[in-house]
C-alpha cells in the first residue's frame, strides 16, 4: 500500500506564520551578491533578474537542444515513454524548486543549476561517460567527468558569462555521491572555483570532495538523486526488465511518487530555517538501500552492459582515434572540422573568452572529447557508420513493437 508522508502540523503552522510575516530565509543566496567573470555585463533588471538571466542563457545554449536524444539510463529501446536526459533535468528542476520554495531559497538559482547540470553529458549515459574518460585518461592522463564537462561547455566553450554560483552548483552536483547532511562550502571567487575544476581533471578522487557553495546547489544535488531513483524503476518496469516492484519499501516507499514526496517532506522537516540540508538517519539509510537495489536490479543488468562493452566501447575507441587524426591533420574538409570546429567558429562561442587560448588552439585531445561528449546517441551511431561504412559494430534497438 502506498505511503505518502506529510509535514508535521507544527512545522506547517510555523511556515504559514512566517509567510504571513513576510519572513525571509537569511541563508538564501541573494541576487545582489551574484558573481560573474565580467561584472560589467549582464546587469540584472526588473524583467530579467540576476539568476533568471542564467536560466535563459542555459536554455538557449545550442547544446541544450541535444538533451532530447541523450540516454538517461536505457539506450537500446525505442520507447517514447521512458526518460531521456531532457526530461531528467526538468524533473530535477521541479523537485528542487518545490523544496527550495518551501525553504525560502533562491528558486531561479536552483532552476539554473538544475537545467544546466547535465549539459556536458556524453551520449549513452554513464556508460558513455566511463568509456570516454578511459580514452581521455589513456591519451592525456586527465579524467573526464560529465559535471566538470558541463561547466566547461558553459564557461569555456560557450562562455556566456554564467555566474559563479550557477557554475559551482553544476560542478558540485554529482548525484552518485549522497550525504546525510549538506553544508555549503562558502566559496566566493573564480580563483577558488578554477582550482576546483582543474583538480577534477588531474585527481580522480577530487570529484568526491566537491561541496556546493550555496544551499541552492545543495538542494539541487540531493534532488538529482531523488529525481532518478524512482523514475528509473518506473522506466525499467515499462520496458519489462522488472515484472513487478521487487524493491524494499522502508521509510520512503518504492514508487516514483512516494520517493519524491517522502524525501521532499523529510528534507524540509529537517532543514527549514537552518543553514544546512539534512535528512533523518532512517531516510539516509533508505536512500542508500534504494540506490543499492537500483544498481543490482537495473544499472548492472548484464544484457544492457554487454551491449555497452561489446558495441559502444569499441565504437567510441575507433571514433576517438579517427577524430584525433582529423584534428591533428588540420584538414578543413574533415567531419571534425566541418561539424565541430566550424560550428564553434560560426557561433562565435569563444569570442571575448577568459580562456587563455582561443578554442582552435587548445589541446587536440580536449577538442575531440568536446566533440564526442556533445553528440546525441543517434548522431554518434550515424557518425560511426559514416566514417566506418564497413565497421564491425552496430546498435540493435528493441523496437516499438517488439515488447
Amino acid at each position: 500500500m502506498a505511503q505518502y508522508h506529510s509535514l508535521s502540523k507544527e512545522l506547517q503552522e510555523r511556515i504559514l506564520e512566517d509567510r504571513e510575516k513576510h519572513k525571509k530565509n537569511p541563508y538564501a543566496f541573494p541576487d545582489e551578491k551574484i558573481v560573474r567573470r565580467r561584472m560589467d555585463h549582464d546587469k540584472a533588471n526588473l524583467w530579467r533578474p540576476a539568476f533568471v538571466r542564467d536560466v535563459e542563457k542555459i536554455m538557449h545554449v545550442p547544446y541544450y537542444n541535444r538533451y532530447s536524444d541523450k540516454t538517461q539510463v536505457f539506450s537500446f529501446y525505442q520507447n517514447d515513454d521512458i526518460s531521456r536526459r531532457a526530461l531528467h533535468v526538468q524533473l530535477v528542476s521541479r523537485i528542487a524548486r518545490n523544496i527550495g520554495s518551501v525553504l525560502g531559497l533562491n528558486e531561479s538559482l536552483i532552476e539554473a543549476i538544475s537545467l544546466g547540470h547535465d549539459i556536458g553529458h556524453t551520449p549513452f549515459g554513464h556508460a558513455g561517460e566511463r568509456i570516454l574518460s578511459s580514452l581521455y585518461q589513456e591519451h592525456t592522463g586527465r579524467y573526464f567527468n560529465h559535471n566538470v564537462h558541463s561547466v566547461r561547455v558553459l564557461d569555456d566553450m560557450v562562455n556566456w558569462n554564467i555566474s559563479l554560483q550557477t557554475l559551482d552548483g553544476i560542478l558540485c552536483h554529482n548525484g552518485e555521491l549522497e550525504l546525510k547532511e549538506y553544508r555549503p562550502c562558502g566559496m566566493s571567487t573564480f580563483v577558488e572555483y578554477d582550482k576546483k575544476v582543474e583538480a577534477c581533471y588531474v585527481d580522480e578522487n577530487a570529484i568526491g570532495e566537491l561541496i556546493p557553495c550555496t544551499l541552492e546547489g545543495c538542494v539541487m544535488r540531493i534532488c538529482d538523486i531523488i529525481a532518478y531513483l524512482g523514475k528509473d524503476r518506473q522506466d525499467a518496469m515499462r520496458l519489462n526488465l522488472l515484472k513487478e516492484s521487487p524493491f524494499t519499501a522502508g521509510a520512503i516507499g518504492t514508487s516514483n511518487g512516494e520517493i519524491i514526496n517522502n524525501f521532499s517532506v523529510n528534507i524540509i522537516e529537517n532543514s527549514y530555517g537552518k543553514d544546512y540540508l539534512k535528512m533523518d538517519e532512517e531516510y539516509f539509510d533508505a536512500l542508500r538501500q534504494a540506490k543499492k537495489e537500483n544498481y543490482e536490479m537495473i544499472y548492472n543488468n548484464k544484457s544492457l552492459n554487454d551491449l555497452y562493452e561489446n558495441e559502444i566501447r569499441p565504437m567510441f575507441g575507433e571514433l576517438y582515434e579517427e577524430l584525433l587524426r582529423q584534428a591533428e591533420s588540420g584538414d578543413k574538409s574533415s567531419v571534425f572540422y566541418r561539424h565541430h570546429m566550424a560550428y564553434m567558429e560560426k557561433n562565435n562561442f569563444y569570442v571575448k573568452s577568459h580562456v587563455r587560448k582561443p578554442y582552435a588552439e587548445q589541446e587536440k585531445n580536449q577538442l575531440v572529447v568536446d566533440y564526442l561528449a556533445s553528440m546525441t546517441d543517434d548522431y554518434f551511431i550515424a557518425l560511426y557508420h559514416y566514417l566506418f561504412p564497413k565497421g564491425k559494430h552496430d546498435v540493435k534497438f528493441v523496437g516499438y513493437f517488439d515488447l
